[in-house]
């Protein structure tokens, strides 16, 4: 599968962004989806992740409440809204698929997209 992720750029601290991202294939819906981030210096981490029927999501705890993720199967798309975004989540966002129904952990992501830059000014 394929991805290509969109939506980041620069927004004041407050506001919203929504990241999008396209994969390929005929069976995304097999796929659990996350989306990780890695700002500079710091490893990645995940920030957000969804069963392929998007049933079931998981968030970091530092996002929890400001941001969203879903998935629009039709589409071949999963989504990140970020709402309330804070200067600590400037970061390049990756999103990601994998083979497990949901993972939480890097290592079950066997496919990644480019990363999408998201900067927050204070």
């Amino acid at each position: 599968v394929q991805l290509q992720a969109s939506g980041g750029g620069l927004v004041q601290a407050g506001g919203s962004l929504r990241l999008s991202c396209a994969a390929s294939g005929r069976t995304f819906s097999t796929y659990g989806m996350g989306w990780f981030r890695q700002a500079p210096g710091k490893e990645r981490e995940l920030v957000a992740a969804i069963s392929g029927s998007g049933s079931m999501t998981y968030y970091a705890d530092s996002v929890k409440g400001r941001f969203t993720i879903s998935r629009d199967n039709a589409k071949n798309t999963v989504y990140l809204q970020m709402n309330s975004l804070k200067p600590e989540d400037t970061a390049l966002y990756y999103c990601a698929a994998s083979s497990y129904s949901i993972a939480v952990v890097l290592s079950r992501y066997g496919y990644w997209g480019q990363g999408t830059l998201v900067t927050v000014s204070s």
